[in-house]
């Protein structure tokens, strides 16, 4: 008998461990007061998730939440970024809410990287330089988009959008839409971005034939399409300095 209450009382220990709360870890464990008192560095990767997270549920407090997310994501910061909202809920212990919170965080994270390419990048002079300033968007995702930047007469940077979103290999190119936004936005000239998730940025006969069309609608309206930039891992494809007939 005695040994038998003895295993229940380890149990009921070990049950009550594993749904500690987060009040119940000691102050240095708490990632909030740690990032207080140490900085941003000092913390992992689930206890800055946990940050957002903010609260645990049920058994398990906001960090065994946090390193649940990094699970799903094979422990890779860049998989989780690439979640959507849908997948996140899909996760125990996080609701809409909190993959929200989550989403954010890494929009702005890629808003950050893209405002620091495009510091050098405002005047574009070439392929090169819409690769570096769209690679942080674009290098990680499992779909296709596309995305337009939009230049004054200098071909100076006035705006960027994403104009489509599409499956694994596929993409829209919308001329009526790009047209439309540049002339809002008093543009004198487009390049058009999308990626290919493949890894192999040449282009497929349906981007040639779309990005010849476009072309042809922009410039009956006097803007011009300056280039068309395939971006695919750690390399490009650029109609123009492939001078694709059409462009």
């Amino acid at each position: 008998m005695l040994n038998v209450d003895f295993s229940l009382l380890i149990l009921n220990i070990f049950a009550a461990k594993k749904s500690m709360k987060l009040k119940d870890l000691c102050e240095d464990e708490r990632p909030r007061e740690k990032m207080m008192r140490k900085g941003t560095g000092a913390l992992s990767n689930a206890e800055l998730l946990a940050v957002l997270l903010r609260t645990g549920t049920g058994g398990k407090n906001v960090i065994e939440v946090a390193r649940e997310v990094l699970k799903e994501g094979d422990s890779r910061l860049r998989c989780v970024a690439d979640m959507s909202i849908d997948r996140l809920c899909r996760i125990s212990g996080i609701g809409p809410g909190k993959a929200v919170a989550v989403a954010a965080a890494f929009e702005l994270g890629r808003r950050v990287e893209s405002e620091a390419s495009a510091g050098d990048a405002l005047q574009i002079d070439g392929p090169k330089k819409v690769y570096r300033l769209m690679l942080p968007r674009m290098r990680e995702l499992g779909h296709e988009e596309c995305w337009v930047l939009f230049l004054n007469r200098a071909n100076r940077l006035i705006g960027q959008e994403m104009v489509s979103s599409g499956a694994q290999d596929v993409t829209l190119i919308d001329k009526r839409m790009i047209l439309r936004r540049a002339l809002e936005k008093s543009a004198s000239a487009v390049i058009v971005v999308h990626n290919h998730p493949s890894g192999n940025p040449l282009p497929s006969v349906d981007d040639i034939e779309q990005t010849r069309e476009l072309g042809k609608a922009l410039k009956s309206c006097g803007l011009q399409l300056v280039d068309h930039v395939i971006v695919s891992g750690k390399s490009y494809y650029s109609f123009s300095d492939e001078r694709v007939e059409g462009q």
